[in-house]
């Protein structure tokens, strides 16, 4: 009996799956206050605290820098980040740090602060040279100072996930550091924290968040836990995307979408994510478009093509999306999902087309190179796409919804 049942399975044949998640995760409106409980419970001595210089104009950096000395801890603040951070800029980041002697990071902002805040806390150990750390050659292990992560937006799930995105100005490309020490000692996310986000940031980071779901919804590494997180983050971004983008100040939008960015990124730390991310790195990297951005544009171009092979996941997700029943029509489920997500660009304002963004149509083939190497996001798409079908991919993003055949 126990051999038929294992005869039936249709998951992966891989020999064992980890599930990884931060120490703690708290959510909650107005749980940003239990920050000092927790630096008090982890026995740290000084906090850094990393942010962006738009948190610290508005005020946020010294609410937290409040909360911090209130329990009687010393800090001291990095705030140099501005748009999408470099490796150079993470090195200033460790450099700061280490010379503070801090032995806890607190990171809040979006995605690029908590990416500097995670990986400062990751390779704040006692290594002369860091390239090879940033390069990918090799991987930090273990964490040795505490982190906390509070996000500001609804998007990139950065606080409950082993990813850290960094541009390669030298180079011009994007490249994704993954490890396990990136995961922090406690993630709070309290909504409330997001009611100030712009909606074009709104709108950008919350379909980012989508990305990350259905994306690794249908990964070659997914699992059915990975499936769990990833579909409930679905169910619960159409109710709530618009209200969050249109009507900021609408709480229960932004609750929302926090849950929405959260269960993403817990999918996402775990099952991965694929091409459209392996499309979007070298647009951030050559012409620094905006992560979100170029994730929202690119998802329907690529899913057209790779969802071919997921025929019953797209009937799933078109359930999520409140679609219809396409149980008996796998292949009108793609087109609905694909249609959809066209539509979407238009009705949240994200541009429509990549000439829109003044991306260079000459660049393409160049662009297509190098995302054609980036494999470890490539192989965990259920599709093997060649060089010349993500150049036209590309070039059909280049035409834009406007322009579809």
């Amino acid at each position: 009996m126990t051999t038929d049942l294992l005869q039936k399975q249709t998951f992966s044949v891989a020999a064992s799956t980890d599930f990884m998640m931060p120490g703690t995760v708290r959510f909650g409106v107005n749980s940003f206050l239990s920050l000092g409980d927790e630096l008090e419970k982890l026995g740290v001595t000084k906090v850094a605290v990393i942010s962006d210089k738009g948190l610290e104009k508005v005020g946020l950096v010294d609410r937290a820098v409040e909360v911090v000395h209130a329990n009687g801890k010393p800090s001291t603040t990095f705030t140099e980040i501005a748009g999408e951070p470099t490796f150079d800029l993470l090195a200033e980041s460790i450099g700061h740090v280490k010379a503070e002697g801090c032995d806890a990071i607190v990171g809040i902002g979006g995605g690029s602060a908590l990416d500097v805040a995670k990986a400062t806390a990751a390779a704040l150990l006692d290594k002369d040279d860091l390239s090879s750390y940033f390069s990918g050659e090799k991987t930090v292990l273990q964490r040795t100072v505490s982190c906390i992560l509070l996000p500001t937006t609804s998007g990139t799930g950065a606080e409950v996930t082993k990813n850290a995105i960094f541009e390669d100005t030298e180079n011009e490309v994007k490249r994704g550091l993954v490890s396990a020490s990136f995961l922090p000692d406690v993630a709070i996310i309290d909504p409330a924290l997001t009611l100030s986000c712009p909606s074009r940031v709104t709108a950008a980071s919350g379909v980012d968040a989508f990305t990350h779901a259905i994306e690794s919804y249908v990964a070659v590494n997914a699992t059915p836990i990975t499936k769990m997180y990833a579909e409930k983050a679905m169910r619960l971004f159409a109710p709530n995307i618009a209200s969050a983008v249109h009507n900021g100040k609408d709480l229960e939008g932004r609750i929302g979408m926090s849950w929405v960015s959260v269960l993403a990124g817990v999918s996402l730390a775990n099952a991965g994510v694929g091409a459209v991310h392996a499309l979007a790195y070298p647009l951030g990297g050559k012409y620094h478009i905006e992560h979100g951005v170029a994730n929202a544009l690119l998802m329907p171009f690529v899913f057209e093509v790779t969802g071919e092979t997921r025929m019953s996941e797209m009937v799933n997700v078109a359930s999520f999306l409140q679609l219809g029943d396409y149980s008996n029509n796998p292949h009108e489920a793609l087109e609905a999902v694909v249609s959809y997500l066209y539509q979407l660009l238009g009705k949240l304002n994200l541009p429509t087309s990549l000439s829109e963004l003044g991306i260079s149509k000459e660049d393409l083939p160049d662009l297509a190179h190098q995302a054609s190497k980036i494999d470890r996001l490539l192989s965990n798409t259920p599709y093997k796409l060649s060089e010349e079908m993500i150049l036209s991919i590309y070039l059909n993003a280049y035409k834009g919804v406007k322009q579809r055949d």
